[in-house]
């Protein structure tokens, strides 16, 4: 089974990273209806498993790309296009995941893809509407494609997490000081 990397603080940040380095090698994590089922087992969006059809994994991905759009848009101060407004509009217009509380006391997340669409696309559109569109990021590493949320003291953050695209920048800042160090010019 593919795994995920939830680094994010936000959902739909998480689902627009399953596409990485785009405009470079654009590397498409859900290559399949399986793959995006995973995703969302994942995400814990809903619980159980989902099937998912060729035609709703196009679907989903066209979603995706919107939900991108409008991210991308709102990091870079320019306006969304009509089309992929229209497209995050619609799904969040959908009924999303149920909860209930089940004998044992747990909550569960019920809802079919639709249902997990329409919540990645209200959480999309929350984002827009809250203290964290201005801290919302690119990621700086340059073949990362990331959005992030900086909640750093003194927002300072550089790197959508640690573990991948911070370690290889402080590594390679690390081989070039030791460089320099060995051979002062």
């Amino acid at each position: 089974m593919r795994r995920f990397e939830f680094v994010a603080d936000r959902p739909v940040l998480n689902f627009v990273a399953t596409v990485a380095e785009r405009g470079s090698t654009d590397d498409e994590k859900l290559r399949t209806g399986a793959d995006l089922a995973a995703w969302v087992r994942q995400s814990g969006i809903v619980d159980g498993p989902l099937t998912v059809t060729p035609d709703q994994l196009d679907h989903a991905k066209a979603v995706r790309e919107a939900l991108f759009g409008l991210i991308s848009a709102l990091i870079d101060g320019s306006v969304p296009a009509p089309r992929e407004r229209s497209l995050v509009n619609a799904a969040a217009r959908l009924p999303g995941p149920t909860l209930a509380l089940t004998a044992a006391g747990t909550v569960q997340r019920r809802g079919d893809l639709a249902a997990v669409l329409a919540a990645l696309a209200r959480d999309c559109l929350a984002l827009h509407d809250s203290p964290d569109a201005r801290a919302l990021r690119w990621c700086a590493d340059a073949r990362c494609t990331r959005p992030f949320v900086d909640r750093s003291r003194g927002r300072r953050r550089r790197w959508c997490g640690m573990k991948g695209c911070g370690d290889r920048a402080k590594a390679a800042s690390y081989r070039q000081r030791r460089r320099t160090a060995d051979h002062p010019q």
